[in-house]
């Protein structure tokens, strides 16, 4: 008997070590009052998602929660205007997987909205389910749309600066290699998709990194965040019903909360100071060092030439142009008789490296190490 007694003690000290020092995420103490503020959060109708709108709630900030379905994000919504006494709580819809819903978002968004000071990138999948589409799903959903809404929205960020883009990431970027020659092919299979998320997850880190570079001087900082493993609707859409309630006790005993996942991207969002680390990656409200793949500057520009052609962008769209277009009649909304170029092909995305920028012209504005380093939360 007391050798039993001896091993359940044991087993909670152990676990107790394990959930305080590697599960129990940091709380995030940034800025106290966003009153007059606007932040902009995707996926906001559950998880991670929800519990970062309510903290930016309760702190005064107007927040846009941008989700796909229309009757959860509603309810998403009221939950928040009750639980956090703020009523500037909205919801707009938004679905990452249509180009054409990011453009009709962004469009309403700046006919309505004067100001935008934060923008957080939570929503992502990380399997495709039972729907098939002629493109890779997970990078549309978890880099291209995010990638294109941050596009449109720029303009209003600038004016509104200082502002921030949070880009929520995964330690899984780790596992990532972005091939270019195949980047936008179609995922089948559980194993593409555990590559296909991975890779996702690599871009949104380099998405973070060349958008600083973009901005630099602009007043718009921008951030990935990992928020840890999270007991989320993520973690279990796509296991099957009967292994559910198998992992449900053992999520819960491993993983984080939502409310300890939206610590980081919150930190990121509202920690003053951290503003010299812009494109850096963020995990436990502090920053971390990235592998090679996820620092390799010639890979990051080249990513973001090819996801603006998978966006659909021009080569003479750019955010100065839609911030012109938007000044001369911010109240119309674009022609439906003028459609958005096609979105193109895999053979036409991707130029050779002989044929790209050569980004050892270009001044790196990120270093690998910062001097500065964030206060811990």
């Amino acid at each position: 008997m007391e050798a039993l007694l001896l091993g359940v003690g044991l087993l909670l000290g152990a676990y107790v070590l394990v959930y305080y020092n590697l599960v129990k995420a940091p709380p995030c103490r940034g800025l106290a009052s966003l009153r007059g503020r606007t932040a902009v959060v995707t996926g906001a109708n559950s998880g991670i998602g929800k519990m970062t709108a309510l903290e930016l709630a309760r702190r005064g900030a107007r927040v846009v929660l941008a989700c796909r379905s229309r009757e959860r994000g509603e309810a998403a919504a009221f939950d928040l205007r009750q639980e956090s006494g703020n009523n500037e709580v909205i919801f707009m819809a938004l679905d990452l997987a249509s180009l054409a819903s990011v453009r009709a978002f962004a469009t309403a968004f700046l006919s309505s909205e004067p100001r935008l000071d934060i923008l957080i990138h939570n929503a992502g999948i990380s399997s495709c389910g039972r729907t098939r589409e002629p493109f890779n799903l997970l990078l549309r959903v978890n880099h291209i749309g995010p990638f294109l809404l941050t596009h449109l929205l720029l303009p209003r960020l600038k004016t509104s600066a200082p502002s921030r883009v949070v880009v929520v990431s995964s330690a899984a970027h780790r596992r990532g290699r972005l091939d270019f020659t195949r980047l936008d092919r179609p995922v089948v299979g559980w194993q593409q998709e555990l590559r296909a998320y991975a890779d996702s997850k690599l871009a949104n880190v380099l998405f973070a990194r060349e958008l600083a570079t973009q901005l630099e001087g602009t007043g718009v900082t921008c951030y990935a965040a990992h928020p840890g493993p999270v007991n989320s609707e993520l973690f279990l859409r796509h296991v099957p019903g009967w292994l559910r309630p198998l992992l449900r006790p053992l999520a819960w005993l491993a993983l984080r909360a939502p409310r300890g996942g939206a610590q980081t991207p919150l930190y990121c969002a509202l920690q003053e100071g951290i503003e010299p680390l812009s494109g850096r990656y963020f995990a436990n409200c502090r920053v971390e060092e990235v592998p090679p793949a996820a620092r390799d500057d010639r890979a990051a520009h080249r990513l973001w030439e090819a996801s603006r052609k998978l966006a659909g962008l021009g080569p003479g769209e750019d955010a100065e142009s839609d911030e012109d277009s938007q000044s001369e009649d911010p109240g119309t909304p674009s022609s439906p008789s003028s459609p958005h170029p096609e979105e193109p092909t895999a053979s036409e995305l991707y130029p050779s490296p002989q044929n790209s920028t050569d980004r050892s012209t270009v001044k790196r504005r990120i270093p690998v190490k910062a001097e500065l380093e964030p206060q811990a939360c």
